[in-house]
């Protein structure tokens, strides 16, 4: 994705010398200073400025747009189940509280998994991605961010075909 990102802003991702670190030791080697930049999901580049190590300077989710991200997997037998619909009456009711709810309500429930992140961080990020548009009150993974998923994925050289959305995408149960 950050890839596909520099690319949207038209920078030549080959000018820059990357330095691939596994994710539970980015932070660690960002702060011995190997590397200028870091590439994170939120709250953790937000949290390496709150503690003045760096300065969060792009979102790579702001340059590519909406895109079938954050999606889930399931069978197509699975979804026909009562127990398919069920999950799916969570999810989406647990969706909608995250849009409607203020962020620093949703960073007071979701502190626990974020130990190391100063609360403010948290709140501040989380109004960041529902502003973003990170979450969408949907949950079906529509064709328009279904094609950006294919886009990233054929330029990055992930994939050697664009696949078909309905190969692929199974509606969620419904309601």
């Amino acid at each position: 994705m950050f890839k596909y990102a520099c690319h949207k802003r038209g920078l030549d991702f080959a000018a820059i010398q990357a330095v691939n670190v596994p994710s539970d030791q980015m932070d660690a080697a960002f702060r011995r200073g190997e590397g200028d930049y870091i590439h994170q999901q939120g709250p953790a580049p937000q949290q390496l400025e709150h503690a003045r190590v760096g300065h969060v300077v792009a979102s790579v989710g702001q340059a590519i747009g909406p895109l079938a991200f954050s999606s889930l997997a399931a069978t197509r037998a699975w979804l026909q189940t009562d127990m398919a619909r069920r999950f799916m009456r969570a999810y989406r009711k647990a969706r909608a509280w995250l849009l409607a709810t203020p962020a620093a309500e949703v960073a007071k429930a979701e502190a626990a998994f974020f130990p190391e992140i100063h609360p403010a961080v948290l709140t501040s990020t989380i109004g960041y991605y529902q502003k973003l548009g990170c979450w969408s009150p949907h949950v079906e993974i529509t064709r328009p961010a279904f094609e950006v998923a294919l886009d990233v994925f054929e330029y990055s050289k992930l994939i050697t075909k664009r696949h078909r959305y309905e190969d692929i995408v199974a509606a969620p149960p419904e309601r």
